[in-house]
């Protein structure tokens, strides 16, 4: 795996290696780590298909701050089983070889300490925008009184009012809102590890760039660790401290690479020219993989 570093400012973007013994990025204890991971789905039949091989990565545990991972491939490369090996979901949980480890332990499987958002939108359709977003503190047997009012808060917190939009039901809600009551639904548990598998991708681009500097927001509010798989490079450049570029099928991570984190809403980053050059560098390395695929 190689490992870049892109700086990020008011000049072109610059290109670096960082080498191989530097810590500067996954220095003290692991939050999470992956050892030489793979997943074969219906091994030793004629269906059998690998997935991801030999994926090895760690995260550092920095409480009261967290980090931002963007993970970024070509389709059909694994990232989404990487994130339910992480989420401990079946059937992609267990791995085929080598170990998922959460805090130095192996995960044994879902765990209230990680949380997922979807791309499609996961909310219960009989269930009233406040119930969907307090279904978690129900399950853990928190009184309804005290899960109502921590859910009115996240309703306001994602956005939405509290008073007009908390007994709405999903078929009354836009894309954007019921993406909203997903995220409040799974950050009211304040997971120390958000796993968000394209949760913006069909929402219209307005939107989208709304949604990104409101997860930002969230994010430096709960200090979670997130994990983020997109397609959007842009995206990825904006909202990551750091991006992990895929292979082609079955996946191993190739590229480690560093960028800035958003410190600027995301209008005014995407017109950073250094920005702008970061995006094309990662788009090219995402090319070559295409290219290699026909």
């Amino acid at each position: 795996m190689s490992r870049i570093e892109l700086s990020i400012g008011s000049t072109p973007c610059e290109v670096k290696p960082v080498e191989q013994g530097e810590q500067a990025t996954d220095a003290g204890p692991a939050i999470i780590e992956l050892r030489d991971v793979g997943k074969t789905f219906a091994p030793g039949t004629p269906k059998a298909f690998t997935a991801i091989e030999n994926v090895s990565f760690r995260v550092a545990d920095r409480p009261g701050e967290g980090e931002f991972i963007g993970i970024l491939g070509p389709s059909g490369c694994g990232k989404s089983t990487i994130l339910r090996l992480v989420a401990g979901l079946g059937p992609h949980f267990p791995p085929t070889e080598g170990e998922v480890l959460l805090h130095g332990q192996p995960v044994s499987g879902p765990g209230p300490d990680r949380g997922m958002v979807f791309q499609d939108y996961t909310s219960f359709s009989n269930r009233s925008v406040i119930d969907n977003v307090a279904f978690g503190l129900e399950c853990q047997g928190v009184p309804k009184a005290e899960r109502y009012a921590r859910a009115r808060d996240w309703i306001e917190r994602v956005g939405l009012d509290p008073d007009s939009d908390s007994f709405k039901y999903p078929h009354q809600l836009s894309g954007g809102m019921k993406q909203r009551v997903a995220i409040a639904r799974t950050l009211i548990l304040e997971p120390r590890i958000i796993l968000m598998d394209e949760p913006f991708g069909a929402l219209d681009p307005v939107t989208r760039r709304r949604m990104q500097g409101l997860l930002v927001e969230l994010w430096r509010d709960l200090e979670a660790t997130v994990f983020f798989i997109t397609h959007d490079v842009r995206e990825a450049v904006y909202l990551a401290d750091r991006v992990y570029i895929l292979s082609n099928s079955p996946g191993t991570v190739l590229h480690e690479l560093q960028v800035m984190p958003p410190d600027r809403p995301s209008r005014e980053m995407n017109r950073d020219p250094a920005f702008l050059e970061s995006v094309h560098q990662i788009s090219e390395l995402l090319d070559e993989l295409e290219e290699g695929r026909d």
